[in-house]
This record gives C-alpha cells, structure tokens and sequence, in this order.
C-alpha cells in the first residue's frame, strides 16, 4: 500500500515474497471513485461504475482481466443487469436520465419527470419502477416502449426500492421512515410498516426522524430494511413488528444489504463497516473496517468472496473460506489458504517497529517526522526495526547492562522473600511510617471495635508520600518544632527503634518485639510527664526560634555592611525643577487620598472653587496648578508692569509740574 505501481512492477523481478502476492483481476480499480458494483447472474462478468469521468468497466473473471469500458455523459446513481451477460444493462443517472446499453454499446435515452434515486425491474411485465424526489412511482414497460400509469403513494419522496424474487411484491423505502408494499398486478397498496418507530429502542438515541436507506428482500416472507441512522430491522412480511434490531452504533446510513444463506447471515454495511450477524440471534459472526468509505457491497453468490466500491480507486476484494468455498475462476484461493494455515508466515509488520512521539524524541528521531523512514499509523508511526535497535543503542548505550542489574536485583528479592520477613520501612519519612505502624498495633493490642479502615502506609493514594524524596518532612522547620513540641524526646526513641530495625536487617536476624531499655511502665510515666511539660517545651521552642533568626538578622546585617552601595541616579522630567525628595513623597501620599479628600485640600489652598447654583447643583472651578518656570516668568511680567505703570505716573506728574510753573511764570 506505501508503494506506487511503479515501484511494485520494479520490485517484482527482484523480490521473491511481492512476486508470491495476488493480483486476482487485473486493474481492478477506477480512476478516482467507485460508486456502484454488481455481478452479472451468470457469474461470469462483475461490473462497476464510478467517476471521474464517469464510466462503467466490466471484468471478465474467466480471464481475470477488464473485458471493456464505456464513458457516459452523468454520473451513474445506481445501475441493473437485466440479462444473464452484459448484453442488456440499465443506468438511472443524475440528469434525471435512463440510459439503455446493449452488447454493442449504447442502445437508447429516455427521461424521467423527477430525479430518480433507486429503480427496480419487473420480470413478468417487463415494468420498470423508478422512485425518487416524488410522491409519484414511475413505470416505464420495456416491451411496449412507453410510460405507463404512475403508482400514486403517501410519501413525500422515496430513496430506495426492491422487488420480491419469489412473489414479485413491489416495496418501497420513503423519507418519512415507512415502506409501502403494492401488488403490481392491481397496482394496489397492500400493506405499510412505519419502520422509523420501530427502530427506536431503549438503548438508542436518535435526533431525527429516520429514513429508510436500504431495503432488501429474503424469500417469500423476509425483508430486512436498513436506517439513515444505521439500524437494520429483519421483518416477517406477516407482521408489523420486527423479528430483530441491530444497530450499527455509528449513526450512518445503511448502504447495503446482503443474505448469506449458508450460514443464515446478514452482511449489513454502512460507509465506515462492514458486520456480519445471525439473523436469528443477532450475535456479530465478524466485521471489517476498510481504510476508505464504503459506497456498496456485492457478496459473490454460493462463495465466501466480497468485493466492496469505496472512497478511493482501488475497489477491494475480501475472501473468507469460512462463509463458502472460491468462485469456480479462481478455486486456487482455496490452496492457497490452507498452505497459509499450514505454514503461517511472519506478518508485514513484523519487521517494523511501533513507535509514539515521544519515543521519537527519546530516542532523539524526531526530525524524521514526515520523512519515508517513518509510516504514520494511528497515534505513531512504524519504523525499521534495524533502525530502532541502532538508535537505542545509540541513545543508551548502557541499556543490556542495566537490564541485567535489574533482573539479579529482582531474583535477590525473591530469594529474600523465603527467608523471615522483617519489617520493611520505605526510604522516604521512616519515622512517620514507624509511627504509623505502632499506632496500628497499639489498636490491634486493645482490640478496639472498629470498622477496617485502610492503612496509610498501603493506600495507593499516599504511596508517593512514602516513595518521592520530594515529601520528606523538614523536621528543622519553624512550623513542624511550634506543631509538634514534643517530638524531640519521641524522634529519640523512634531512632532508636529505627537504629535497632536497621541492625537486624543486616544481620538478618529475626525483629526483637521490645528494644532493650525502658519497659512500658516507664514509657507510661514519660508520656505523663511529657503532657505535663507542654507549655515548658512550647516556651523553649519559641525561645530557640528567636534566637536563630537573631543570628540570621546578625548574618544579614554583616553581609549588608560587606556589600559596597552603588550611588543611584534619577532623571528629572524636562521643564520641571528639583526640590527634594519629600515633593515626590507628597505626590505619592496624596494620589493614595480619595477624590473628596483631594478636593478638600484644593479647595483650603485656594486652587477649588465649589458654590451652589439655582437649579439646586454643585458647580467646581478648578485653577490649575503652573510648573515653577511658568510662575517665574508671570511673577517677571507682573514686575515689568508695575515698573512700566510706576514710570508712566512719575512721568504724566513731571508734565503737570512744568505746566504749572509756566503759567506761574
């Protein structure tokens, strides 16, 4: 599959196992899509029709190769063989058209009202029904060569429809969820089954109305019809409610329906599976999950083989020795599948190795995303498995070595495991898990009734605070001395309980049940007298915390004066001019005020003004406050005039002056 035919055709005169493959019909395959696949009755011809552009091929399987090809001018929607051979076939196709081909070639071309969506054809009369996007099921008489009176139904429209083999009643598949059966000799309905409500189960859920998809007929007295939300319903023509329902769990449309009556199956496919189930039981016989979208399914009559149109060029041919035998044109399959059961072969992928991303980036691969060294496949990719086994190596080249460690580490263990069990403390908190172990003694020795509450030391909840050096209790911090005055005369006798444990475990020797010492009387005594001196040891603890952090201030301090300070340098802004640093202390102070504080201090310096109007308001007039140099130069200003005006009075008053004395004079 990763190969191009190219590359196949080249590697075929060089590889023995690819010239060992199968090809059973030679280019059996369409340029983009296949959309309809059908064998002919004699079981000679198997034809399909696909695009682009749209064609029908036939294969002749005596020769196992392709017979002919024949372009149309639409895509074909579904097709029929009428005859035994391809002499005689008929394409309903999306122009609303109906096109006749005979051995030759094209025959004749006729059209319908509606658009057609399936047709089916009448034996006896020579009719054919077509239904669609109408209300209205057309009949077109092949012998006479005209259209006859149209069956007039109840549906809006109708998607598919078949014809009974035994009793040629006439069934019809419509959007509503209904089939209609009618009796083309009276052309009379005689029977509705309402499909879409027996298709909704207990364990189902359905968001819309379910339309009939597929429809297909079993005997005399069988029909199985298929949902757009991918139920299947088994009916006995004798009554209204199924025999059976399936579900395909997928919420797609059912495109196909077969029998299989040997094994008394039902092969059911929508576009994404393929399931075959008992049709008494339903239990799954087995299922198939092409790579791409299904489009119809042709099960190979009286044999075990299926061929499958799909999503993609390639139409796939499935054998399964165990619902029937080859087809008579290629019986060697048979052969061959015992030899295969015989003598079983190493798969494709044993060669390749899985991997995940993050394997890639361990191994340091990761650049080789998107490269032909690696084949994309679900959440990895398959690589060489030579190639694996170099970059491990190369990754850790120690790896055979500590695997090997590690396997005499576990044989040890389990040796130690016959011997007499000690008592196992973990490497991280020994001493609250010591502690926690003599509580339950002690609650197992006063045999208190208690329901069996799980230990810590076993929870898998608390295992990492026993594993990860991370939860190590810091025994010197100032939280665990203040909580726990006490421990300090415990810890003792804990490590000297764990000094004890630790000596028997290397000797091997069995666990003393009470360490040399003091007996429980004493301890008894002790633990009196330690409730007794709470407060005194409360008080010491406080004491010893503040003379630890008046070191600490004492270092911090020496370190400070070690220090050299570097000089700091402000920028001032451009038009302003610098006081001191109680001005930008002010500022700040006075941006932390609120907004009424603030306008109190304005308004006592003069720069707000707040008066009442008539309406019953408030009205403010605010000064705004001028930069140094602003005042400087108005204060100038202010001088030059009082200079100008103090001038021009001494001046006018000289004039007066000689004025006077003139007329004195």
């Amino acid at each position: 599959q990763w190969l191009s035919d190219r590359k196949k055709r080249a590697l075929q005169k060089k590889d023995e196992d690819i010239r060992r493959r199968i090809e059973l019909i030679q280019d059996f395959e369409m340029p983009t899509v296949s959309t309809k696949i059908k064998v002919s009755r004699d079981g000679q011809y198997i034809m399909a029709v696909g695009t682009y552009k749209p064609r029908v091929r036939c294969f002749d399987t005596y020769q196992l190769s392709q017979k002919f090809e024949r372009c149309l001018d639409s895509e074909v929607v579904t097709f029929e063989i009428l005859s035994d051979d391809y002499s005689k076939i008929v394409f309903l196709q999306c122009g609303r058209f109906v096109e006749f081909h005979s051995q030759h070639g094209h025959y004749y071309r006729t059209r319908i009202p509606k658009f057609g969506r399936d047709f089916s054809y009448h034996y006896p009369s020579c009719d054919l029904y077509f239904v669609g996007a109408s209300s209205e099921v057309y009949r077109l008489n092949l012998e006479q060569g005209r259209f006859l009176n149209s069956l007039q139904t109840e549906a809006s429209e109708s998607n598919v429809c078949d014809i009974n083999p035994v009793h040629f009643l006439f069934a019809m598949g419509t959007a509503e969820g209904k089939v209609e059966c009618w009796d083309p000799r009276t052309r009379n309905r005689v029977g509705l089954l309402d499909c879409a409500l027996s298709s909704v189960t207990a364990d189902t859920e359905i968001e819309g109305l379910p339309s009939i998809s597929a429809l297909k007929f079993d005997g005399a007295l069988n029909m199985a019809v298929g949902t757009s939300t991918g139920q299947v319903l088994l009916y006995d023509l004798r009554s209204s409610n199924p025999l059976i329902v399936k579900d395909h769990h997928y919420g797609l449309p059912i495109k196909s329906i077969q029998f299989h009556h040997q094994l008394d199956l039902i092969i059911s496919a929508d576009s994404r599976i393929i399931k075959m189930w008992n049709k008494d039981t339903g239990k799954i016989f087995t299922s198939m999950e092409p790579e791409h979208d299904i489009n119809d399914v042709c099960l190979y009559p009286n044999s075990g083989m299926l061929m499958t149109a799909n999503e993609a060029p390639k139409m796939n041919i499935y054998y399964i020795p165990v619902l029937g035998p080859a087809p008579k044109w290629c019986s060697f399959l048979d052969n061959l599948t015992e030899e295969l059961e015989e003598n079983p072969e190493s798969t494709v992928y044993d060669d390749y190795k899985f991997v995940t991303r993050k394997d890639l980036e361990n191994l340091g691969l990761a650049h080789l995303i998107g490269s032909s060294l690696l084949r994309a496949y679900m959440h990895g990719f398959f690589m060489d498995i030579r190639l694996y086994h170099k970059a491990k190596m190369m990754a850790n080249p120690f790896a055979y070595e500590e695997y090997r460690r590690e396997k005499i580490r576990q044989k040890i263990e389990e040796t130690r495991a016959q011997r007499v069990q000690l008592k196992k403390l973990p490497k991280v908190n020994k001493e609250l898990a010591l502690k926690l172990i003599e509580e339950e003694e002690q609650e197992i020795s006063k045999k208190r009734k208690q329901k069996n509450l799980p230990s810590l030391l076993k929870d898998d909840r608390f295992k990492v605070m026993f594993e990860n050096p991370d939860f190590q209790v810091d025994e010197q911090s100032e939280e665990f001395r203040l909580l726990n005055p006490l421990v300090s005369k415990i810890s003792e006798k804990r490590k000297r309980k764990l000094k004890i444990l630790e000596e028997l475990e290397a000797q091997g020797q069995e666990e003393e049940e009470e360490p040399e010492g003091k007996a429980s009387d004493a301890e008894s005594s002790e633990s009196s007298d330690d409730e007794k001196g709470w407060v005194e040891e409360v008080r010491k603890q406080r004491k010893l915390l503040r003379q630890e952090e008046k070191l600490k201030r004492q270092e911090r301090f020496k370190e400070d004066q070690q220090t050299l300070l570097k000089p700091q340098f402000f920028e001032i802004k451009e038009g302003e001019e610098f006081r001191s640093f109680k001005d930008s202390a002010k500022k700040q102070k006075l941006m932390k005020k609120t907004l009424e504080d603030r306008l109190k201090l304005e308004e006592e310096l003069g720069t707000l003004n707040v008066s009442d109007t008539t309406v019953g308001s408030k009205q403010a007039t605010f000064k705004l406050k001028k930069s140094e140099q602003q005042r400087k130069q108005q204060e100038a200003e202010k001088r030059h005039r009082q200079e100008r005006k103090t001038l021009r009075r001494s001046a006018s008053h000289l004039k007066s002056r000689r004025g006077r004395g003139r007329l004195f004079h």
